[in-house]
């Protein structure tokens, strides 16, 4: 049953950035060809503070080309920039060397979480959790659910959402967002995001 008036102190999300391509050989590369993305107009367009809580926190995903539009984003979403929560380092899916990704000047194996706040800061419950995790890459953009996890650590078991969710894992999807609400095309939504 999806609900439309719940509030969330954590958002979680991985919005679909569209890529700028400077080549016709760069379009097959894209995230375009992978999943929909939306521009930012788009995403500003989510009616995101309709579900946040007076005190919230926003960690969202951000790959390097697409900082500035993270950062634009979040503003409009109400949010404040903090810092960088998790920095992941990728592997390869079959050996623990590093990913070698796409760039237009250096291999991409990283991406950033980046953290956001809106009124006061919510309680750290735990001291310990590191902001780097090295671990290996799945399919296209599936991200580590190691992250939820160190989430959860950090702020207790408030509630929280993801959003623009896409599952990692086919034959049990559901359980892989235990504790959480999802929004995304990707998965089945627990939530509507009010008008």
């Amino acid at each position: 049953m999806k609900s439309e008036a719940k509030k969330y102190n954590v958002i979680y999300a991985d919005p679909p950035w569209a890529y700028k391509v400077w080549s016709k050989k760069g379009n097959g590369r894209t995230a375009e060809s992978h999943y929909s993305t939306q521009s930012i107009d788009s995403l500003k367009a989510f009616n995101v503070p309709g579900i946040c809580e007076q005190n919230c926190v926003l960690l969202m995903w951000a790959t390097f080309p697409c900082l500035q539009n993270a950062l634009v984003l979040a503003e409009a979403w109400g949010f404040v920039y903090k810092t960088v929560a998790f920095t992941w380092i990728k592997q390869n899916k079959n050996d623990n060397k590093l990913f070698m990704g796409m760039g237009h000047y250096t291999r991409a194996n990283a991406e950033v979480v980046l953290l956001f706040t809106k009124g006061k800061p919510l309680k750290r419950i735990c001291r310990n959790v590191p902001q780097v995790l090295v671990s290996k890459r799945g399919d296209h953009s599936q991200k580590p659910s190691e992250i939820r996890e160190r989430i959860v650590c950090l702020f207790g078991d408030v509630p929280r959402v993801e959003l623009f969710a896409r599952s990692c894992n086919d034959l049990f999807a559901d359980n892989e967002f235990t504790g959480w609400d999802v929004f995304g095309n990707e998965v089945s939504s627990s939530i509507l995001l009010p008008k």
